[in-house]
């Protein structure tokens, strides 16, 4: 069975990066696809986009683009895409910053229409050989995101199984969603506008009942933080990430586990402080408390002091 699929990216002042990422799909083994960026950079950079990239791939799938009104988040990028692509059979959300493998298409559409899942996530490869992620696991008492496999090396045998019984969201970085799983959920939430947000996709539909699915042979060398900053070092890491990560944790814990929200915010203020004032990071301190706070006031949406 061939499903005609949509690859979504998201990008934001990110021409070369998606290039990459256009020039390894251009590899795929899977050739029924097209691709679809939405820009979120403003008008400058869509046209340096258009510059940078082709309109079609080697192999002929079409590449089109967009131009957000303005940065409205990835969820609303992500949106756009799906948007502009009713007609899809399936949608893989898919970074900027990454570089799939040949088989990488291939093996997320065959593990999708063995008809026992709804979404399928792939490994997330970091530079160097080792692994982001297989999938993940939302802890709600200490809202955090545990990411599986984190650290093993890449070559390491991988038990499919086993991911998928404990997985309880997939990796935004890399996403092939079904028709029904978009029917039944809906499109992303817009007001975490960045980071979570695939977490909350997943725990949503987890409650209806779909199911997520893992292909392991879907391998994505990943860049992260290539266009956020947020995979520097904790001392180096710009405000938007660190902020915005503390906050959308207690976003996350208020909307699915509200009974947890005291336990888990004091958990997850422990957890930052640990995490950044160990390594003297007490600016990147100071982002995530304001986060942190932001999050327990229910303020959503971009903050207020994002430059456009």
């Amino acid at each position: 069975m061939s499903l005609h699929v949509t690859v979504a990216i998201v990008g934001f002042r990110s021409a070369s990066d998606i290039a990459r990422c256009l020039e390894a799909l251009a590899a795929s083994t899977y050739a029924d696809f097209a691709v679809m960026i939405c820009e979120n950079g403003g008008a400058a950079a869509y046209d340096d986009l258009v510059a940078t990239i082709p309109k079609a791939l080697r192999a002929g799938q079409a590449v089109r683009t967009v131009q957000s009104e303005g940065n409205l988040g990835f969820a609303a990028g992500v949106n756009r895409c799906l948007a502009e692509t009713a007609t899809s059979d399936a949608w893989w959300v898919l970074n900027p910053d990454t570089e799939p493998c040949a088989f990488a298409l291939e093996a997320l559409v065959t593990r999708l229409v063995a008809g026992d899942c709804d979404a399928v996530g792939s490994t997330l490869e970091l530079p160097g050989g080792r692994v982001q992620s297989h999938g993940g696991r939302w802890r709600p008492w200490l809202a955090r995101a545990e990411s599986i496999g984190l650290g093993t090396a890449v070559a390491d045998a991988v038990d499919a199984a086993a991911v998928e019984r404990t997985q309880s969201y997939l990796n935004g970085a890399s996403m092939l969603i079904s028709r029904r799983f978009l029917s039944s959920v809906g499109p992303m939430r817009e007001d975490y506008f960045l980071y979570c947000e695939e977490v909350a996709w997943c725990l949503r539909a987890a409650r209806m009942g779909l199911r997520l699915g893992f292909a392991p042979g879907s391998r994505i060398l990943h860049r992260q933080g290539a266009t956020t900053g947020a995979g520097q070092a904790e001392a180096a890491r710009p405000r938007l990430p660190v902020y915005l990560g503390e906050r959308n944790k207690m976003l996350l814990t208020r909307d699915f586990f509200p009974a947890r929200l005291p336990v888990a915010a004091m958990a997850a203020l422990a957890l930052l402080s640990i995490r950044y004032l160990r390594r003297g990071a007490w600016r990147q301190w100071g982002y995530g408390i304001a986060g942190w706070w932001a999050g327990l006031r229910d303020e959503r949406g971009p903050p207020i002091w994002l430059e456009p």
